[in-house]
């Protein structure tokens, strides 16, 4: 008999504007501590310093004090966040896995939304470096915010049975965030668990879709549990087989 895998998927969706970095990271962690053990706990993009650019270096100084804390916290959960660290004389917008007391994957943001001015400041990663990895036989991949309009890097995350997507995405572009994550999900026949800050200026429009295209919106919700079910990714791709493994 076939045993399918299951685990929770977390997206949260809190205000991160107006505090300090200390009052976010402890949110984050009270968060996280709500959340199923073996929880897949998301973050929205830099949950923790958010664009600080008036305090730039104190923001990627923090990124040690972010990392060591998720790596004690609450190992039997994957926790993925992203946060503003140097690499020599350079910035970057580095997404974490953190799993059982290591960091699993580490992802730099390679592309850089523009119109908020990120070129100014960070460093671009590889856009290669956007790639499918496992975590307990769960294979998953990765975009960060800007990123999801790439349709290369739908490509390049093809097999992924659950996608990441931790994001601060532009208010005025509300419907795009909601129909782009959507869409991902069904043309990629997987998960995706899609995070987007509470602010202001963002969409505040964090949530979970299925293989099937069936969406799930935290809405006023802080954290948004859905079940990954495996059995729901093979059932989805046997039956309409487009060539996804």
């Amino acid at each position: 008999m076939t045993t399918f895998k299951q685990r929770p998927l977390v997206s949260l969706s809190f205000c991160s504007e107006n505090q300090s970095y200390k009052e976010n990271l402890s949110t984050l962690l009270s968060l996280i501590d709500q959340t199923p053990e073996n929880a897949l706990v998301v973050a929205h993009e830099v949950a923790i310093t958010n664009f600080d650019y008036e305090h730039f270096e104190a923001a990627a100084a923090f990124a040690d004090t972010i990392t060591q804390t998720l790596l004690h916290h609450a190992p039997k959960r994957i926790i993925v966040i992203t946060m503003i660290e140097k690499v020599g004389a350079q910035f970057f917008n580095f997404a974490k896995v953190f799993y059982q007391g290591q960091i699993i994957h580490t992802q730099a943001k390679s592309e850089l939304f523009i119109f908020g001015g990120e070129g100014e400041y960070f460093s671009a990663g590889q856009p290669e470096a956007i790639t499918t990895f496992e975590i307990d036989g769960i294979k998953m991949g990765l975009m960060i915010c800007f990123e999801l309009r790439f349709k290369q890097f739908w490509k390049q995350l093809e097999g992924a049975e659950i996608i990441i997507i931790p994001a601060q995405w532009g208010a005025l572009r509300r419907d795009n965030f909601v129909i782009l994550s959507s869409a991902l999900a069904i043309m990629n026949q997987c998960y995706v668990i899609a995070s987007d800050a509470n602010n202001s200026d963002t969409t505040q429009m964090s949530g979970i879709i299925t293989p099937f295209g069936v969406e799930e919106r935290n809405q006023e919700r802080e954290l948004l549990v859905v079940e990954y079910k495996e059995k729901e990714v093979r059932k989805m791709r046997r039956y309409l087989n487009v060539g996804l493994q």
